[in-house]
């Protein structure tokens, strides 16, 4: 099965359920569908997709109405007999159109649920069909926008659609909207610093270095505890300073002061952060080749030096288990 976050519990919960549900049906076509399943459930987990293809098949075909994430897992068995090495083949591309057809089934029957395992691999079936529409499968954006619009309207807090949608948007060169579905992110999770490093990640890639500091800035004080933040700070200074070639002396200057600032607000937090003590010493060195006198020029390199061996020293304790 294609992996996602959270999507080998949903899925261990659809296999306990579908075969718990089963328990007490008196009709024949119940109890056949019921059998199929549960061997079809057995196939899926030794990860015999074609075997599980045709159970799932079996069972929808004997009780289409009471085992509705016979869908999902068909079409995930589809989805997994997909090869990737093959794309363009007829009979192979045929087995994504069907992965497609039943992922769309399953979230349209398990979402009307009022069964929460049930809605839950819904939601996954959802992801899974976006993930179909991908640039190495059908690389067909447009089918996926809608599907990401539904899955934000279904939790309009979980910023994890806003970026699915924004990656949409970017890898189609529609930066606007790419940049509105970030910020519609932040105002839904105001709070969650992941959303400012997300928004700092696409301004970056955008060469708006000034709109990332911002961004990376107003999740540190959403997380002013967090040495990782200012850290994250500081290596985006040290990054812009090596990589812009345009910039100024003055500038980079600027950013380099800029960035030991931050590196040293996270060692206030954290003295021990082997990374922070490691961009601190690469910007001490960037600063000392823009120093013009000699002597502060060595003390510079001389502190760089100090903070490599400390990190080093760090490194070799942490190995140890010290």
């Amino acid at each position: 099965m294609r992996s996602f976050p959270g999507a080998s519990l949903v899925v261990a919960a659809a296999l306990a359920l579908a075969t718990f549900s089963s328990v007490g049906c008196g009709k024949f076509s119940q109890l056949k569908g019921a059998k199929s399943i549960k061997a079809a459930h057995a196939a899926y987990q030794q990860q015999d997709y074609k075997k599980a293809a045709e159970l799932y098949e079996e069972t929808l075909q004997a009780d289409p109405n009471n085992f509705p994430e016979a869908y999902f897992f068909l079409g995930n068995c589809y989805d997994n007999l997909w090869k990737p090495s093959k794309k363009g083949e007829a009979d192979n591309d045929a087995l994504l159109d069907k992965a497609v057809q039943n992922y769309e089934l399953a979230a349209s029957k398990l979402m009307a649920t009022n069964d929460q395992k049930k809605k839950d691999l819904g939601k996954l079936s959802l992801q899974y069909l976006v993930s179909a529409y991908a640039a190495d499968k059908l690389n067909d954006p447009a089918k996926a926008e809608p599907v990401v619009q539904r899955m934000i309207q279904l939790e309009p807090s979980d910023p994890a659609n806003y970026f699915v949608l924004a990656k949409i948007y970017t890898d189609a060169g529609v930066y606007d909207e790419a940049e509105k579905v970030y910020l519609m992110a932040k105002q839904a999770r105001p709070n969650d610093p992941t959303v400012y490093k997300q928004l700092a990640a696409y301004y970056n890639s955008q060469g708006r270095f000034d709109k990332t500091i911002d961004a990376l800035e107003q999740g540190a004080a959403k997380d002013p505890n967090n040495p990782e933040a200012y850290h994250t700070i500081a290596s985006y200074y040290w990054d812009e300073t090596t990589r812009d070639t345009h910039l100024r002396e003055a500038e980079k200057k600027d950013y380099v002061l800029k960035g030991i600032a931050a590196a040293d607000r996270a060692l206030q937090i954290k003295p021990d952060y082997v990374e922070a003590l490691v961009f601190k010493g690469l910007l001490l060195r960037l600063e000392a080749n823009l120093e013009k006198d000699v002597k502060k020029q060595q003390e510079l390199l001389k502190e760089a030096n100090s903070l490599r061996d400390k990190a080093e020293e760090l490194r070799k304790k942490k190995v140890a288990g010290v």
